[in-house]
């Protein structure tokens, strides 16, 4: 399958020309099976006076468009997050969009980030594990700093993970933290991590770019810079399959350990 990571920035204080940008995005990506967008990409992650009034809900601006470029192109797509409003609260949400525009699994961002950030005052963490089967394969879902906590990567792979989706705002200076952490979490479970990061500058940060996808060795099969860019790859979950065969580190795990650490 053909995997497509669209790595962008946002349009500063524009959603419009922002919605507009990401549409373009996607349609370049002709062909692809399954494609991904950034954390909270409409508005821009550091954007926090923006989450209240421009959260949208279920039916909101953002996901209609998603699910109609679905449609449009035949693939799976990954909405990136956005700001989701239910009731009086408010959660950094993504979905999984299937090629007829349905949606097939909704996962709402259980660590939110407090350094440095608002994100832990304004939004609502999520408490579910969203593992979902596709037709592309099981597909496990996370955003950003849910990378830091290995724990919920092997709680998905407990639950049939084979794909690790990973949208993300990761900033600057922490550069180097991002290019281990979706190798590691790729290698320790032998799964497929496709990453999706924001680029450019938002409210004075800069994101660090470098969207990936890595096989379940670890290895970087596509990547990017810093720079806005479409990064492309073949995957086929044969590999996958013969590297746990390979290697079986995933059927050494001691069971005892498994159930104290559990989430």
């Amino acid at each position: 399958m053909q995997i497509a990571s669209i790595q962008m920035a946002v349009v500063e204080d524009d959603k419009a020309a922002t919605l507009a940008k990401a549409a373009d995005n996607i349609r370049r990506c002709n062909g692809a099976d399954l494609i991904i967008l950034p954390e909270i990409w409409n508005v821009g992650f550091m954007s926090f006076d923006r989450y209240i009034p421009e959260a949208e809900e279920t039916n909101g601006e953002t996901l209609e468009l998603l699910r109609g470029l679905a449609r449009e192109t035949g693939s799976h797509i990954h909405s990136g997050s956005f700001v989701e409003k239910n009731g009086d609260r408010h959660t950094n949400a993504s979905r999984l969009i299937s090629p007829d525009g349905e949606i097939q699994a909704v996962y709402r961002k259980i660590h939110l980030f407090g350094h440095n950030s608002r994100e832990t005052e304004i939004l609502t963490p999520g408490e579910a594990i969203v593992v979902v089967e596709t037709p592309l394969g099981k597909i496990g879902m996370a955003t950003c700093y849910d990378l830091r906590f290995p724990e919920l990567f092997r709680a998905m792979v407990d639950q049939g993970a084979e794909i690790f989706l990973v949208c993300s705002a990761w900033p600057y200076p922490r550069l180097a933290h991002w290019l281990m952490l979706n190798r590691v979490r790729a290698l320790e479970n032998q799964c497929f991590l496709i990453s999706s990061n924001s680029v450019g500058m938002n409210q004075g940060t800069q994101f660090v770019g470098h969207s990936m996808i890595v096989n379940p060795w670890g290895t970087i099969l596509a990547g990017g810079g810093d720079e806005e860019i479409i990064v492309r790859a073949d995957i086929d979950l044969s590999d996958l399959w013969d590297a746990r065969k390979q290697f079986p580190a995933l059927a050494d795990r001691v069971n005892r350990l498994n159930a104290k650490f559990s989430l």
